[in-house]
């Protein structure tokens, strides 16, 4: 590969990291409501915490702009290839896409030194970006990884493991066009990477699902407020 296209596609991943980066929770919270997301609940800026902060449009807005912060990586990147900037490589479109999760959940722009002095760096836990990269990677994947998701979301009732249910479906999804010989084989490797990511940034809502104490939602959650344990009665 020539020096400019290596010096490109370096640039190429900086700006994807630099996309991801961008906290839209926290800008769209402190426009509607002046909260600092970071003080909130589990203190991410995705779209889950920033309904928390100022309501259900906000974290929908967040979440959108989230998608697509991810999304507009690979766009990038074949943008890029088309016009020749860039060798075409099915490598570079996983791993931009995967630099915007990794911006998201650990972004540069929030990064803070706490009151001990240590270094802290703030986002998100990657559930939206990783969804978008992944229908940037190859659109009809949302009509796979979104029905999942809202299944595990509504149905088994944990948002961690429908975050989670995201990267592994868009695995399997992969694994399958790779198999059948219509898609890249690399782009497993992206379900993969951010599954990775997925996992490391949810060990706190992991461990409380262990423990039983990780939050309900959907219909358990529902089911839960109308039929309290007889403990929860008596007590």
């Amino acid at each position: 590969m020539e020096p400019m296209p290596v010096i490109t596609t370096a640039l190429v991943l900086l700006v994807s990291y630099l996309l991801g980066a961008i906290p839209f929770g926290l800008i769209i919270v402190r426009l509607k409501t002046g909260k600092d997301i970071r003080k909130v609940e589990s203190g991410r800026t995705g779209g889950t915490n920033a309904g928390r902060a100022a309501g259900f449009w906000a974290g929908a807005l967040t979440a959108v702009m989230d998608f697509f912060k991810s999304a507009a990586s690979v766009l990038l990147v074949r943008l890029l290839a088309g016009n020749q900037l860039i060798s075409p490589s099915p490598w570079l479109e996983v791993l931009a896409p995967v630099l915007a999760v990794l911006g998201h959940n650990y972004s540069i722009f929030l990064l803070e030194r706490t009151e001990s002095g240590r270094l802290k760096i703030g986002g998100g836990a990657g559930g939206a970006p990783t969804t978008g990269g992944a229908v940037g990677l190859w659109l009809p994947s949302a009509f796979f990884m979104l029905p999942v998701g809202l299944i595990v979301l509504f149905g088994v009732g944990y948002a961690s493991l429908a975050t989670i249910s995201v990267a592994v479906t868009a695995t399997l999804v992969f694994a399958y066009r790779a198999w059948i010989g219509v898609g890249p084989w690399q782009y497993i490797f992206y379900g993969i990477f951010t599954g990775i990511l997925l996992v490391w940034a949810l060990r706190p809502n992991l461990k409380r699902l262990s423990q039983g104490t990780e939050r309900l939602v959907g219909l358990r959650a529902r089911y839960r407020r109308s039929h309290p344990p007889n403990n929860a009665i008596h007590s």
